[in-house]
């Protein structure tokens, strides 16, 4: 009788703190992955060869929090509710739940409306495709873009904008199979993307470990110049 009831509680209390130290530290993860570096599992080739499907990018929260900005060349994660899609699915909230926390340690593919693509411009920049050589132009001055995928055309769709303020324009590195700011131009929004919706920097590729390496930053923009009055050239 005595023993057995001291040795049930011997029992629990051997689990008891396993059990709470495993709690404390997927809460960690968690908070971790919310405010400061979230592991973003890449579900198709929009960005090859930059990243590709099936990488666990480290998106860097605090890269924005602090007064800076996004630039461009910045491959970016954001929340495409309002630009890339009109409204948030609806769905189980305790599946959502479940998702989202798998998502955030980079278990799981990323909510349908979060997306990564790469900063081509920001408030003020007028972006023209394409130039005589079919490159795009920024601010009048054509860019080279060698992270684009081996063989791809910086853009088959012409286009001619100007960046609203708090915006960015955003694209695919695999222009032929990227779904961007270009495949919304009809509509509210124009496809750009408010600064305030983006989630953070991709500044890693953390998985694979044969992948293991810093998300090159372009010097492709390095020589566009300040945007014009208006967003005209030069």
């Amino acid at each position: 009788g005595e023993e057995g009831s001291r040795s049930v509680r011997v029992s629990a209390a051997a689990w008891r703190r396993p059990a709470l130290l495993g709690g404390a530290c997927a809460a960690f993860l968690l908070l971790f992955s919310t405010f400061v570096l979230q592991p973003f599992l890449i579900p198709s080739g929009s960005m090859q060869p930059t990243a590709d499907i099936g990488d666990r990018v480290l998106v860097n929260k605090l890269a924005y929090r602090f007064g800076s900005v996004p630039q461009r060349g910045d491959v970016v994660v954001f929340d495409g509710t309002g630009s890339f899609v009109r409204e948030e699915p609806e769905g189980n909230p305790v599946a959502g739940l479940l998702r989202w926390a798998a998502a955030a340690v980079g278990l799981a593919e990323p909510a349908e409306t979060d997306y990564i693509k790469r900063v081509v411009g920001v408030g003020g920049d007028r972006v023209v495709c394409c130039d005589k050589r079919g490159r795009v132009e920024v601010n009048g001055r054509p860019v080279d873009e060698d992270y684009l995928y081996p063989g791809d055309a910086p853009s088959k769709v012409p286009f001619d904008i100007v960046v609203p303020q708090g915006t960015l324009w955003v694209m695919g590195d695999h222009r032929s199979h990227s779904r961007d700011s270009r495949d919304h131009l009809g509509e509210p929004g124009g496809g750009m993307v408010p600064v305030d919706k983006v989630v953070g920097r991709a500044d890693w590729i953390g998985w694979p470990v044969s992948r293991w390496s810093a998300v090159d930053e372009s010097g492709a923009f390095a020589r566009v110049p300040a945007p014009g009055p208006a967003g005209s050239h030069g």
